[in-house]
């Protein structure tokens, strides 16, 4: 047997991000009912939000961040489908993703409890609080799982 055929193929980084929704609109619980089907991440109508889904590999995973009620992140949700047409506008520049409840956040992470961790000074939630897709880095992730009582290693 060749040496190329015994070699394991790379193991891919698992993209982290931020998932905004007003939770009068769209909760977490919402998704949860959605069960294994998930939901479509539509009606976002930001180029660099946009453009985050369409970066987004299945099998990403994204906090659950309830925006105006609440300010705080409530859970885990994973992107179950890559960038696709939108489905609530016929404008082709409009894409979303599709993402399915993962896990319920122990302890909810405020917006107040990550602009006072020093650790996340440059977290997309603090510098860009309006942008409703952010993308999240490893350390930010690992830092606000353990802020919510989540294990990263054993999310998924």
């Amino acid at each position: 047997m060749s040496k190329r055929a015994t070699q394991k193929a790379p193991k891919l980084k698992k993209g982290y991000w931020l998932f905004k929704s007003e939770p009068n609109a769209f909760s977490f619980d919402d998704l949860k009912a959605k069960g294994k089907r998930g939901e479509e991440w539509d009606g976002v109508r930001n180029y660099l939000a946009r453009n985050n889904m369409r970066a987004m590999k299945v099998g990403d995973l994204g906090f659950f961040y309830h925006s105006n009620i609440g300010k705080e992140v409530v859970g885990i949700c994973e992107v179950i489908a890559e960038a696709h047409p939108d489905s609530t506008t016929d404008d082709e520049r409009w894409e979303c993703v599709d993402v399915r409840a993962v896990c319920a956040m122990p302890n909810p992470v405020t917006l107040v409890d990550v602009k006072a961790n020093p650790r996340l000074k440059e977290m997309a939630l603090v510098t860009s609080m309006r942008l409703s897709v952010q993308s999240v880095s490893p350390t930010q992730w690992n830092e606000v799982c353990k802020m919510g009582g989540l294990d990263p290693k054993k999310i998924k």
